[in-house]
């Protein structure tokens, strides 16, 4: 691994762990939420704290006296080093989601690059300013696979497909981890919360989990990932703080897992909440049993653990493996090297750091719809920007922003007067005369619609996925004055679009794109960069459709898309999406042609490779991303009627065409059984290449043998 991450020395860990007292052990496996210099001095010194939430309040008196330039973060850190026993240092943690001062778009929207090398390159850039504020622990990236868009995390991850997930899972543990520890979280089955409902109750088999849930976790694992966080929620009736079955049998030892276990904030104490533990004893008890390493921002280990261990509740070989692990993540970071540097800080905003964010928010756009209005032509006369977002900088930062600034936002309303000078109006977004008049007036309106970042993230979820009160009735009176309307929609989840998109010339999902917001959006407006996203997460009909994605599996009535209503069970509705999973127009046209498989039988060690020719056939240059798919139509257990295996975005100019190529080997077609236990059948797979999951142009069948 680059950067800090660096072998571990265990023999130094060992003296470590021979030397400690119980009451150190446990300090190491303590985090609270906040460490003040001064106030917790004492217990810092005493070697009862492991790591923190960062740190604030005024110095102490020694920094005071010294004259010296230090942070709260430095002058703790100072004391963990100086005066306590073994001098182990702490190690501060950090939400740092989607960019630390550069903030970037949201994860859902980095999803929806669907670019590994792009999301890398965003999580190094947050690392790297948060180390230098003394952060050396984020609690990032968010992995849960949900098919509710009512959830309102669903912001913080990377959208329904294990493939898709897994694999920007690993990028961004590779590029937090060039500074600092990454965490996946959270494990496992948050995502499935019933009706969305944040912290709420979870009911699936662990078939379900290993073949969808469990995957995106195991390849953060694969990727080194430093630490894994426990879910708030319960599954099936046992609360994840205290799931022996996944923390310490699958994750710990089936997987092979060496990092830290992290509890969520004071997930162990909440055990009392779930009505499984009778107090914080109790709670302590059956959290380090299941594997839990750290307690965040709770007392149950602090004031606890040590007891349940001279009892003999808890066994002292699992406390000092929990402590080993974190030692483990220390040595990892370098920590326990004398040599490690004071951190430095505040940071500016660097410009290389801006040009990547103004990147990213153009590639996670996505256009839904354009009958030729977009894009913009230079010479437009005049241009009309509505909303409740042209000026407002702190919404387009998105949810789990701890320290970015609205200041840094480079708004709309900024960004195309900077293009258009007097050629740009602006109103507010309501529906009024002035409005009225500057639409008729205006060549295009873009009206930028959407919800505030306040309705999506944590504790943010909904009952209704559709926009915001006021904001369909303002584009159905803007669309009425007879000029075209852009409507660019804002969000932090999958919305319900269907009248937008009757209603409005061109539509664009621009997420919740961050510190480059009016950048990126000038970008694509007007053409200087192609909109290059396509959709993470499948946009629902209603919220009566959820849940709802690509890899829904076939049931005993298989749903006929072209008797869609006397098949689907529904009477009231059609049951296909809106907008499915992959779905992004471009500027120009593409085709896909001539699939060719090297062999239709796919043997063990002998790889076969899928070529499939891509023409641009429009009238300038563009990208698009060729989506592999498959289908095991007979299996062990149901399987997808749709899955995602692979992808590649390919960049052509008008007239251009090339082979793309996708290799596939045996290990692609696995998945679990009745018995749990991972396997491969003999048998057809079914191959589909297309532009979206709804979308297939190219299909081949390949033989899988086992021999």
């Amino acid at each position: 691994m680059a950067g800090p991450w660096t072998g571990v020395d265990e023999a130094l860990i060992d003296d470590l762990l021979a030397r400690m007292t119980l009451a150190e052990k446990v300090g190491q496996c303590v985090q609270p939420a906040n460490l003040d210099p001064v106030a917790d001095h004492d217990r810092i010194a005493a070697g009862a704290v492991g790591s923190a939430l960062y740190a604030s309040g005024p110095l102490g008196g020694a920094e005071r006296d010294a004259g010296m330039d230090a942070s709260p973060v430095e002058a703790c850190q100072r004391i963990a080093r100086t005066q306590s026993r073994l001098g182990i240092p702490l190690v501060f943690g950090r939400d740092v989601i989607h960019g630390h001062r550069t903030v970037c778009p949201i994860p859902l929207g980095l999803a929806a690059t669907w670019d590994e090398d792009l999301v890398g390159a965003v999580c190094e850039l947050a690392a790297a300013e948060a180390v230098e504020d003394g952060v050396g622990w984020t609690f990032a990236p968010m992995v849960d696979i949900s098919e509710d868009p009512r959830w309102g995390r669903v912001a913080e991850g990377f959208g329904e497909a294990p493939a898709l997930s897994g694999r920007l899972a690993a990028a961004a543990v590779e590029g937090f981890q060039r500074h600092v520890a990454a965490t996946a979280k959270h494990f496992v089955g948050y995502g499935l919360a019933s009706g969305g409902r944040d912290y709420d109750t979870v009911q699936v088999g662990e078939n379900t989990l290993r073949n969808l849930h469990l995957r995106p976790f195991r390849a953060a694992v694969d990727a080194g990932v430093a630490a894994v966080m426990a879910a708030f929620n319960d599954v099936d009736g046992v609360p994840m703080h205290a799931h022996r079955r996944l923390i310490r049998e699958v994750l710990k030892q089936e997987w092979g897992f060496d990092g830290v276990v992290v509890s969520d904030w004071a997930g162990v104490a909440q055990l009392v909440d779930h009505g499984v533990a009778a107090d914080l004893r109790d709670a302590a008890r059956q959290a380090m049993l299941a594997g839990v390493d750290v307690d965040m921002a709770s007392d149950a280990y602090a004031d606890h653990l040590a007891g349940l261990v001279e009892d003999g509740d808890v066994p002292l070989d699992l406390l000092d493996d929990a402590v080993r692990r974190v030692l483990r993540l220390k040595a990892r970071l370098g920590l326990l090297d004398p040599a490690q540097p004071r951190t430095r800080g505040p940071v500016a905003v660097p410009a290389g750091g801006r040009d990547l964010a103004r990147r990213a928010a153009v590639a996670s756009t996505v256009l839904l719809s354009n009958d030729g209005t977009l894009p913009l032509p230079d010479e437009l006369g005049s241009l009309h920007l509505t909303g409740p977002f042209v000026e407002d900088g702190e919404a387009l930062l998105g949810t789990w922003v701890l320290d970015g600034r609205g200041e840094d936002v480079v708004t709309p309303a900024t960004a195309l007067r900077a293009r258009l000078g007097d050629r740009l109006t602006v109103t507010d977004g309501r529906f009024s005369d002035l409005a009225a008049v500057r639409t008729r007036a205006a060549d295009v309106t873009v009206a930028l619609l959407g919800e505030h970042p306040a309705r999506s993230g944590e504790a943010r979820s909904v009952a209704d996925i559709g926009l915001p009160a006021g904001q369909l009735e303002v584009l159905h009176q803007l669309a009425g004055l007879g000029k075209p309307v852009v409507a660019v929609v804002y969000t932090g989840r999958p919305l319900d679009l269907t009248a937008v998109l009757d209603r409005a010339a061109a539509v664009l999902v621009a997420w919740h794109p961050g510190v480059e917001a009016g950048p990126a959006l000038a970008d694509v407006l007007f053409g200087v960069r192609e909109p290059g996203g396509r959709l993470p997460m499948t946009f629902p009909r209603s919220v009566g459709h959820i849940p709802s994605s690509h890899h829904s599996r076939p049931t005993s009535r298989v749903i006929d898309p072209a008797d869609d209503r006397r098949t689907g069970r529904y009477l009231d509705a059609l049951t296909n999406p809106v907008l499915p999973f992959g779905f992004g127009l471009t500027y120009t046209a593409f085709e896909h042609l001539g699939a060719t498989l090297s062999s239709t039988v796919l043997r063990p060690g002998h790889p076969v490779t899928l070529e499939v020719t891509i023409r641009n056939r429009g009238p300038r240059p563009g990208s698009e991303v060729v989506q592999l798919y498959f289908r095991d139509p007979v299996a062990d257990v149901t399987r997808p009627r749709v899955e995602l295996l692979d992808w590649a975005r390919v960049e052509l100019d008008a007239g251009a065409e090339t082979r793309v190529r996708f290799e596939l080997d045996r290990d692609r077609f696995a998945y679990f059984g009745r018995d749990q236990a991972r396997r491969v059948d003999d048998g057809v797979i079914e191959l589909m290449v297309g532009p979206n999951a709804a979308t297939i142009s190219q299909q081949r069948q390949i033989e899988v043998r086992n021999a």
